[in-house]
């Protein structure tokens, strides 16, 4: 019989190997609107954002092997649909947001502000997905520490996050 443990690395691998993914499609995105004079807010807090989804996701690995987690089928089935859905939510967003979607908060002057596709339900999908990500990630395997404290942890960065990217959104689409 397989150690979940191991299939919760491999899980946890695959949403990191995710991640890099999507860092590389950020950084062409990023030039992209750079080039055709997007201008970025918001750098002192990106770090902070790296270092939190980067520890998130060893914390979890780490919860579940030393604190030994144990796997509750019921628990870990639910969690995964919601990891799932919370990936088909944030990839909805990248393709209705195209080339304008990074990790970082570049705009483009006049651009409008997007009303169409997960937009039309909700202001920030892209960080609904990310609330859910973190704190059902580790709940697959039972790691209810990581998800609390991280779930803490990102609702205070996004509580900063989501005011610069509001104000600059406003300037941004100012007669858009």
């Amino acid at each position: 019989m397989v150690d979940s443990r191991w299939l919760f690395t491999g899980l946890v691998a695959l949403v990191a190997l995710e991640r890099l993914f999507e860092m590389w499609i950020a950084g062409r995105h990023r030039r992209w609107l750079l080039e055709r004079g997007g201008f970025e807010v918001g750098q002192t807090h990106y770090p902070w954002m790296v270092l939190l989804h980067a520890t998130f996701l060893v914390s979890a690995l780490l919860e579940v092997w030393y604190l030994d987690r144990p796997l509750m089928p019921s628990l870990a089935i639910c969690m995964v649909v919601l990891v799932a859905a919370s990936m088909a939510l944030r990839y909805w967003v990248i393709a209705t947001l195209g080339r304008r979607w990074t990790t970082r908060v570049v705009l483009l002057p006049g651009a409008p502000r997007l009303t169409t596709g997960p937009f039309r339900f909700f202001r920030h999908p892209n960080y609904l997905a990310v609330v859910v990500e973190i704190a059902a990630l580790p709940l697959v395997h039972t790691a209810w520490l990581t998800s609390l404290v991280y779930s803490l942890l990102n609702a205070a960065l996004l509580r900063t996050r989501i005011g610069v990217e509001d104000e600059a959104l406003d300037e941004a689409t100012r007669g858009a």
